[in-house]
């Protein structure tokens, strides 16, 4: 594939110029662009990469869902989690590092190191990871002020041009030069060639098939390629059973197995072989018949040219086995054939990139590790291995004994291999295999090192946290104002009822009482749903004002602006648009904010139901689109809650219904969360208690049971303000900006669903390393047992839990259908589509105990329309 550059080919060209007229041009402006970047400072790269980043999160499921429409391979949600991963895991990785100038100042040895660009990178991409692995690349070459110029996979060419065009808009917009980012507009391997080949580029990073790999290094630059992977994971009879299989199938059928990191074969010990086996097969795994083994493995391999058939990678279980003529259940989520040789007498051994796995079963611990290592030797040396087992010490001895620069233990190897969200890795898509792979590097891609690095990662459970305001609470504790330290000049948000009710008088009644004197303005024209309209006018007015404390005082919806308006009033330049952005973990967010520094916030509510006051969350409008968008911040967490009861002794009764039915789906959807802990679940517990028991009696009108429920709120807004929600509140946000419904009323109508939905086995499994299997159903029932029902099973738990929740709706007057409540259904048919995508971009999705898919979400939405299952 060397060309000499004196030589030019006339081969291949277009009417207006030849191939090495197009790759001159192309290196000639990313020339200029190295150029100009030569004086770029470190906060003017870091500012373009973090534009750049936003701009791939933001477009994260457009990407996905072209990447699946160009290849037809994979899961479009998993591709959206990988577009996620490399804007959101790899910026928060690389935006500390430096990278400009000098960037170690050794005094007292005299040393000072001096970072310099490569020079023009060619970025080489695979069908299989297109637009993550473009958009995670573009990342790290303009961290690094190196231009990129892409040559795509011809076969995911769309895709990967629209991922390179996002990135580079952003980053011209932001400062950079216009040539920071190109690609090759008619893909070729002529063209691909031609570029890795030119005397301009300095280096080369590959990522794809063996031959492409090959040719990059073969250009005698320094290349960065990785090389294949035949990954084993080992299950030692120590094992946690439960979360091996669970991690296991959660790897291969991420994308559907495409990721080069994932699990090809599971080594079972012996011991335990038919309980890990029974365990998959409830886990849908189909094991094939030993006299099918053959017709898959033709079905899936070329044996001639060795590997995987071309439209194999990214495959179903189920269409893998249709090809083969194997009949299996709908729901298989992974295919296994028990073999027990390793080689090119069964291929079945090899590297599949699918959600197929081959089973063996070994005697002890030296039979495991030989097995291990045999599957490395067939064509995945250099790559991953992964060990299941509770055994710290076989695990660093099998660390050792495999030649693998990726060792995983009790770890999901597709998620694990790409680092950060299950161990310490570096988080890359690009994994280096060593001088075992024929790879110049053994690590996580993100400099560059011709040492073998071999990494032992353990998995890890993340640090788990409690983050809450101080709270005060019983009847009356609002005189907690007239004491409070800091307050001279402050702004009130509330809605109108607040001031016809009296409740607006009562609080300036303390703050009167003070011994200082204070200055007060006054902000009421909050609607139910507040818009950016809204926050808008209120920062304004606040910033001419000047407060240094912030009371917000009414429901959800005053409280939710106010904390848009402190969130602009303490950060002018914040971004809504970067701030309503979708993140996997709150303390990764691409876009974070600074802690307030100027007011503090106080929250008092006069509803029950909501528990803005004691979380990092506000709910904002866009009133350009009237897409409703959960805000997630711990900057957004108020200084002060005041839960005082005196506040909802008059609130109407469907205001009662509805906030209380919210609190019980904010404690429920809390307690099944991923993230729940043993510090949120008991505040979980507690109000789903205090909801079934008080709310008929509060909307009667009894002022105890208000109290009850007024605590009950706050309780379950401080389980999910540190272990987060679900997809009950991801259909019911879209829901309600969609129809204009009460938001407790959608929240209540969707309840029973989502229970039953996330009761059955997952065809997603939900990614936290915490979560270490599916528990969902166990923890329906446990909640059930808790306010006293009974049941055979945990089905029939779950149904009485359910069955409590209709009963309970129904005594404080809610129908729980979207029929019943006045949806339109050509409305509805016209719309359920939008919403159900949307639900899944939502950010309450993330923390659901199952990975939902977006059809699934739009079934629920259907079966809801007439209650299905829940009205008659």
């Amino acid at each position: 594939m060397n060309q000499d550059k004196n030589q030019k080919t006339t081969t291949k060209t277009t009417k207006e110029e030849t191939v090495d007229q197009m790759i001159d041009r192309l290196t000639a402006n990313a020339h200029d662009a190295l150029c100009a970047m030569d004086d770029f400072s470190q906060e003017k790269v870091d500012h373009i990469v973090h534009q750049m980043a936003i701009a791939g999160l933001d477009n994260h499921m457009k990407l996905a869902k072209l990447a699946f429409e160009e290849t037809g391979r994979g899961v479009t949600e998993d591709k959206a989690i990988k577009n996620m991963f490399a804007t959101e895991e790899i910026w928060n990785s690389i935006k500390n590092d430096k990278t400009v100038g000098i960037i170690n100042d050794d005094r007292e040895r005299q040393m000072i190191t001096v970072a310099e660009p490569l020079g023009i990178l060619a970025g080489v991409t695979p069908v299989t990871n297109p637009t993550s692995t473009t958009l995670f690349k573009s990342l790290i070459a303009v961290k690094t002020r190196n231009p990129i110029i892409f040559g795509f996979h011809p076969q995911a060419q769309k895709s990967s041009v629209e991922a390179a065009r996002i990135v580079r808009d952003a980053a011209v917009a932001a400062g950079a030069p216009e040539g920071v980012i190109q690609w090759i507009d008619k893909p070729s391997l002529e063209a691909t060639s031609a570029l890795m080949n030119h005397p301009m580029v300095a280096s080369v990073l590959a990522t794809g098939g063996p031959g492409m790999v090959k040719a990059a290094y073969s250009t005698g630059k320094p290349a960065l390629g990785v090389g294949p992977g035949n990954g084993p994971a080992y299950i030692e009879k120590t094992a946690n059973i439960k979360r091996a299989v669970n991690d296991i199938v959660l790897s291969k059928t991420f994308d559907n197995g495409m990721v080069c990191a994932s699990e090809n074969s599971a080594v079972i010990d012996a011991d335990i072989y038919d309980d890990v086996k029974k365990e998959m097969q409830d886990r849908k795994v189909f094991f094939i018949k030993k006299n099918q083994q053959k017709a898959l493995a033709e079905a899936m391999f070329d044996e001639k040219r060795g590997g995987v058939k071309g439209p194999i990678p990214g495959m179903s279980a189920v269409a893998i086995a249709k090809m083969a003529g194997i009949d299996v259940p709908e729901d298989t989520k992974v295919l296994a054939a028990e073999i027990n040789v390793v080689g090119p007498k069964n291929w079945l051994s090899a590297e599949k990139l699918c959600p197929v796995i081959s089973i063996f079963k070994s005697a002890d611990h030296k039979e495991g590790f030989s097995i291990c290592n045999d599957l490395l030797h067939f064509g995945g040396l250099g790559h991953t291995a992964a060990i299941h087992t509770m055994d710290d010490d076989l695990a660093t001895e099998f660390g050792i004994k495999m030649k693998a620069s990726r060792v995983l233990v009790n770890t999901p190897s597709a998620i694990g291999g790409i680092g950060n969200i299950y161990n310490e890795m570096i988080p890359s898509l690009t994994l280096g295999t060593g001088s075992w792979g024929k790879n110049s590097i053994s690590h996580n891609v993100s400099s560059f090192d011709l040492l073998n690095i071999k990494t032992i990662a353990k998995r890890r459970n993340n640090m788990q946290w409690i983050k809450l305001p101080r709270v005060y609470f019983e009847k009356t504790s609002v005189r907690y104002l007239n004491s409070m330290p800091g307050v001279q000049r402050v702004f009130i948000v509330a809605s109108p009822a607040m001031i016809s009710h009296g409740y607006v008088d009562k609080v300036l009644g303390e703050l009167k009482r003070r011994s200082n004197e204070i200055q007060y303005q006054l902000f009421s024209v909050t609607e139910s749903d507040p818009t950016t309209d809204t926050v808008e006018k209120g920062t304004e007015q606040m910033n001419n004002f000047n407060p240094d404390t912030i009371i917000a005082l009414g429901g959800g919806s005053p409280m939710d602006a106010a904390k848009g308006m402190w969130l602009f009033y303490e950060h002018p330049d914040a971004s809504f648009f970067g701030a309503k952005q979708k993140f996997l973990d709150i303390r990764k967010r691409t876009y974070q904010l600074e802690k307030p520094a100027k007011a503090q916030f106080v929250a008092i509510p006069t509803t029950s139901g909501t528990g803005s006051e004691v979380t990092p969350f506000a709910v904002i409008t866009d009133s350009a689109t009237h897409v409703k968008y959960p805000l997630a911040d711990y900057a957004l967490t108020p200084d002060v809650a005041i839960v005082d009861s005196q506040f909802v002794e008059t609130v109407p009764k469907k205001t009662v219904a509805y906030s209380g039915l919210d609190t019980l789906t904010h404690a429920i959807e809390s307690f099944v969360s991923n993230m729940a802990s043993d510090y949120t679940r008991p505040l979980s517990l507690q109000a789903i208690k205090l909801v079934f028991e008080n709310l008929t009696a509060s909307y009667n009108g009894d002022i105890d049971a208000r109290e009850k429920m007024h605590n009950a709120a706050t309780l379950a807004g401080m389980a999910f303000a540190n272990a987060f929600l679900g997809v009950d509140h991801s259909i019911a946000h879209k829901l309600g900006g969609e129809f204009g419904l009460p938001h407790g009323l959608a929240i209540a109508i969707t309840l029973p669903h989502v229970i039953r939905y996330n009761f059955k086995e997952p065809r997603k499994l939900t990614m936290w390393p915490k979560y270490e299997y599916f528990r969902a159903d166990e923890d329906y029932a446990e909640i059930a047992r808790y306010i006293g029902l009974t049941g055979k099973n945990k089905e029939e738990l779950k149904e009485a839990l359910v069955n409590k929740i209709i009963d309970l709706a129904h005594s404080v007057d809610t129908t729980l259908s979207l029929k019943a409540n006045g949806v339109d259904k050509k409305h509805f048919d016209a719309s359920v589509d939008k919403l159900a995508e949307l639900a899944y971009e939502d950010q309450c999705t993330t923390a659901n105990p199952k990975e939902p898919l977006i059809g699934e979400l739009r079934q629920i939405m259907i079966d809801e329309y007439d209650g299905k299952g829940v009205e008659k």
